[in-house]
């Protein structure tokens, strides 16, 4: 796929997914999430019954996690890979923008934020 090298992009996704599969998947179970980022045609605004790519990842992170949870890197797969380097992008893309803006809320502020509802959906909370 070009780029950086896988090694990279394991070492940063398991850098920026610092949630466990269990604390992700309770997250992905919730309203907030449902609700946060955009749908899958981008049209916009997640409509009742539909997924957000960025929930639709949440539930990829958490396969990848439990299917390696040793964190082997001879264990992933290309697809795993594939999705890992889109999870890095997304977060690295996302917290820079956001860190100026965040950086003076407290936390109960910063959970009320789409991008701290849409960075979990993707593996990374921001109070951690």
């Amino acid at each position: 796929m070009g780029g950086k090298p896988d090694s990279q992009v394991i070492d940063e996704f398991n850098d920026y997914v610092n949630m466990t599969p269990d604390e992700l998947r309770d997250w992905l179970d919730t309203n907030s999430s449902q609700t946060a980022g955009w749908s899958k045609d981008n049209d916009g605004k997640v409509k009742s019954g539909q997924e957000s790519v960025g929930h639709e990842s949440g539930r990829k992170i958490i396969d990848i996690l439990e299917r390696n949870p040793d964190k082997d890197p001879e264990q992933y797969t290309d697809e795993d890979i594939e999705h890992m380097r889109k999870v890095t992008s997304y977060c690295k893309r996302h917290l820079a923008q956001e860190e100026k803006n965040n950086a003076e809320k407290d936390p109960e502020e910063l959970e009320q934020t789409k991008s701290y509802r849409s960075l979990k959906n993707w593996g990374h909370d921001s109070l951690k």
